[in-house]
């Protein structure tokens, strides 16, 4: 059902019909060309989002400029339903308190109703509360979700990852770019195995210290609510805040490709991601290696490749002209050591643009033990190389230089060198 949003200074509404019991979504279209999430002060504004005159969840306006927003409403019923959305005066930007309501230009109310396919992923999908010390401070916002869809045995699972605007505990920023070629969060947080008939068989969420933990709260028709605990953002069944969100996930299956394909398909998460570290300060030119700190993102060459590190530890390296620029930029905490597909991140001279890249080498090393360079020998297998990439000016992934399909097997002292061709 498409509807005009109708907002004052202060509320605005939709009425939509629903003719079955189905999962709601809203296509939510703003234009805030004054909303700033590299700005302190006018980061954004937040709406609330009330259905029938009780709460829903929060959303922060967090691009600038005409954007869509898609947004769980969570289970209706046969019948009228109002949608209402207010400006949060506390929970927006100060600068921004100004702003009048019509900023959002339209609103787009989906309607998926029971025994459709689409229907159990979307019933199942987690509403996710806010960290107590995010609150008002517009950082390590859960903006992103997707599911994947596994068959069991005995039915199928779905899988729920978050994508957050940043994460302020765990690893540092540095070394999120060299190891994961991401500064946002990208977690798990929970899973559902369900049986044809839709009846739940397990359940489980990621807790802190990454413990996957039976899910054992409540919820919101079949929607479990979950909380952010840690600094890491992992979360829990239960706590204390009452702001909340829920972007409505999508179907995105990784297959032979890591997590970080979910952003190349959603650029705006790279700028969201780069305008929260200049307001924070993390974004430094010629930001040395272990001060959690790193130059513009626009000027790292991003590596996706898959393969088996086993017991060793991998690390990529760049060529520019006759120079080869590792990943792991001399520290050994910097070099991957995970399997799978895997991403790597590292910076290059500011006048160095994609048609200077000329090559790439895999490199396999001992896995480092605590802070020191591993000793002996070590290999790895690489399976394929997927992209090798930069951002534009406006943080979109450009086209990749460099595909690769493998295996081989790679050993120390013998990189895999892979040429532009």
């Amino acid at each position: 059902m498409l509807a005009v949003a109708h907002g004052s200074r202060d509320i605005g509404g939709v009425v939509f019909q629903v003719a079955r019991r189905a999962e709601a979504l809203a296509r939510i279209t703003v234009d805030c060309e004054r909303c700033a999430w590299d700005v302190e002060g006018s980061e954004a504004v937040t709406l609330r989002l009330t259905l029938d005159d009780h709460y829903l969840q929060h959303l922060p306006i967090v691009r600038s400029g005409r954007a869509e927003y898609t947004v769980m409403l969570g289970s209706v019923e046969r019948g009228e339903h109002h949608l209402r959305y207010f400006r949060d005066r506390e929970l927006t930007a100060p600068q921004l308190r100004d702003v009048v309501l019509s900023i959002v230009q339209k609103i787009d109310v989906e309607q998926v109703p029971e025994g459709t396919p689409e229907h159990t992923p979307l019933a199942f999908a987690p509403f996710v509360h806010a960290r107590p010390n995010t609150i008002g401070r517009f950082t390590d916002v859960p903006v992103f979700m997707w599911y994947e869809i596994e068959p069991t045995p005995r039915g199928t699972r779905y899988r729920y990852s978050v994508v957050f605007t940043n994460e302020d505990g765990g690893t540092p920023t540095d070394r999120l770019m060299a190891t994961w070629g991401r500064t946002t969060d990208i977690e798990y947080v929970y899973s559902v195995e369900v049986d044809a008939s839709g009846t739940v068989l397990a359940d489980d969420l990621q807790g802190p210290e990454h413990e996957i933990l039976a899910f054992g709260g409540r919820r919101e028709g079949r929607h479990p609510l979950l909380w952010v605990t840690t600094d890491n953002n992992m979360v829990e069944d239960r706590g204390t805040t009452t702001v909340r969100y829920a972007p409505a996930p999508i179907a995105f299956p990784l297959v032979d490709v890591s997590r970080e394909a979910v952003m190349d398909a959603n650029p705006w998460l790279y700028a969201a991601a780069a305008k929260e570290l200049v307001r924070e300060g993390k974004i430094v030119e010629n930001a040395p290696p272990g001060n959690g700190a790193i130059p513009d993102p626009r000027r790292f060459v991003y590596v996706e490749a898959c393969g088996n590190v086993g017991e060793a530890a991998v690390a990529v390296e760049v060529g520019v002209g006759d120079t080869w620029i590792p990943s792991d930029r001399g520290v050994p905490q910097y070099k991957i050591v995970r399997n799978g597909c895997f991403r790597a991140a590292t910076p290059v001279s500011p006048s160095i643009g994609p048609t200077d890249l000329r090559g790439l080498r895999v490199v396999a090393y001992p896995r480092p033990t605590s802070e020191a360079e591993g000793t002996g020998k070590a290999s790895v297998r690489v399976d394929r190389v997927n992209r090798m990439f930069m951002l534009d000016e406006h943080y979109v992934p450009r086209a990749s230089v460099l595909e690769w399909r493998g295996p081989a097997v790679v050993e120390t002292g013998k990189p895999l060198v892979i040429m532009v061709r």
